[in-house]
């Protein structure tokens, strides 16, 4: 391959990445929105069946990109405690997007973001407990001004609500437990991502999918 069509190939990819992050970013920005929009705005009170509808939408794409657009080889459960490990995982998953959509109700989604900005440090904390894994110690410092920064939000936001921020915290908590415990799973049991995604959306699926329609016959609690 000559250096022209290297150089190509590398601008591609390059391109193709950065498509990518912009779609994942503008994404995350507009579920945001709209979940804020739908729980306080438009006075949305099931926060747990949006959390069903995100788990489900999660396993349908997830599940088309797989079979229909054969974007990776399907790859199924093969034993008890490889389920057992997703489905520790899917309820960790559950959890954060039903906090985090419960958050929404009670916070700006400012401050929200701002709680959110200490996802790196539970990172952290979590990888060292679980893994063992020691950051460097300039990592550990840039953490630093994060959480005091938050703290210092907390103090002087108008819009605080205690239950609506420790749901957002434990939300922010759980999103970096996901991803450490993730990290372990996608290393030792050589999923692919979208099967990851499918198998551990669908699974608490049926638990969501229950509570949501507990709660629609009985006043909402939040």
């Amino acid at each position: 391959m000559s250096s022209t069509q290297q150089s190509s190939s590398t601008k591609k990819q390059t391109l193709f990445i950065a498509s990518l992050i912009i779609l994942w970013y503008s994404s995350n920005i507009g579920v945001l929105l709209l979940n804020k929009f739908l729980l306080s705005n438009y006075g949305f009170r099931f926060p747990i069946f949006l959390t069903m509808c995100h788990m489900s939408a999660c396993a349908f794409l997830s599940y088309v990109s797989i079979v229909f657009m054969k974007l990776v080889p399907l790859q199924p459960i093969k034993s008890r405690p490889q389920f057992l490990k997703i489905a520790t995982l899917s309820v960790v998953f559950c959890g954060s997007v039903v906090g985090g959509n419960i958050s929404l109700r009670y916070l700006p989604v400012s401050f929200n973001q701002a709680v959110g900005a200490t996802t790196p440090f539970f990172t952290a904390l979590f990888a060292y407990f679980m893994t063992f894994k020691r950051e460097a110690w300039v990592t550990y410092a840039a953490l630093v001004p994060v959480v005091a920064g938050v703290v210092i939000a907390s103090g002087g936001e108008p819009g605080f609500h205690w239950f609506g921020f420790i749901m957002c915290l434990s939300a922010t908590a759980a999103r970096a437990f996901k991803s450490v415990l993730q990290g372990i799973l996608l290393s030792s049991e050589g999923y692919n991502s979208f099967t990851f995604i499918s198998s551990s959306s669908a699974l608490p699926h049926f638990f969501v999918h229950f509570s949501a329609y507990s709660f629609c016959f009985v006043p909402p609690l939040f």
